[in-house]
């Protein structure tokens, strides 16, 4: 046993959400009714902005990339959760874990730095409209979708690497039905304060920062939609947001 415990680890077990059998079926139905209608849902919004060309705007650029991020996110955790759940042996190894933490990063980062980007764009939309089409060009929009992945690739990259640069020779049980750096940090043989601190600051990056920006941005928005004297211009105006 304490051979073994020196070795490190090649795969883990994923206790998902419940052992009872029955909990796990709902759980499967639940769960695939809400990937469906995820999948549908963003691939019939990217479809209908592609086709028509009165949707080719920023704002629907920008929602077409949330809605990638969203699809590709849902696509790397759910699908395997599904047939978790109706297999005995929830096993997952270590590189699949290792992939699986890494795009469940990028793409959840990235969403929350296009979240900010699109608050940016309805805050010039609204609050400096004649400017808008001088100031949101296409070429601003693409390098504003650009940091934002970016960003997300890069915090995913530094959490990976800090989550996974530890060595793993305990158990292998993961308390979660996918491989999420918390969990994972939980099964480290070592003292994992600075991979913590690490994840911590790059949490503070890629979360406080966008929602600072989106603060912001909704703050300039209702300043200037509650000083609009015309009624069907707030309403207008409230509505893009």
């Amino acid at each position: 046993m304490g051979q073994a415990n020196q070795t490190q680890l090649t795969e883990f077990i994923l206790l998902g959400l419940s052992d009872d059998p029955h909990t796990q079926k709902l759980l499967f139905i639940l769960f695939l009714g809400i990937y469906m209608v995820t999948v549908l849902g963003n691939l019939l919004l990217m479809f209908l902005v592609r086709a028509d060309s009165r949707l080719h705007t920023p704002m629907y650029f920008f929602l077409c990339n949330l809605s990638l991020a969203d699809l590709c996110f849902s696509t790397n955790i759910v699908p395997q959760a599904l047939i978790h759940l109706l297999s005995r042996k929830k096993i997952i190894s270590f590189r699949r874990c290792a992939a699986q933490l890494l795009l469940f990063l990028i793409f959840g980062c990235t969403q929350c730095a296009l979240l900010a980007v699109m608050s940016y764009d309805r805050y010039v939309a609204i609050c400096n409209p004649l400017h808008y089409s001088s100031i949101m060009t296409w070429r601003v929009c693409i390098q504003l979708a650009t940091v934002s992945w970016t960003s997300g690739i890069l915090v995913s990259v530094v959490d990976t690497t800090f989550t996974l640069r530890l060595p793993y020779r305990g158990s292998n049980s993961i308390s979660h039905f996918f491989c999420e750096a918390p969990a994972l940090l939980a099964l480290a043989s070592t003292d994992t304060q600075t991979s913590e601190m690490a994840i911590f600051l790059m949490g503070v990056v890629i979360l406080l920062i966008p929602v600072s920006l989106i603060l912001v941005s909704y703050g300039h928005i209702i300043v200037t939609v509650v000083k609009m004297k015309s009624a069907a211009g707030r309403f207008k105006a409230f509505s893009t947001c």
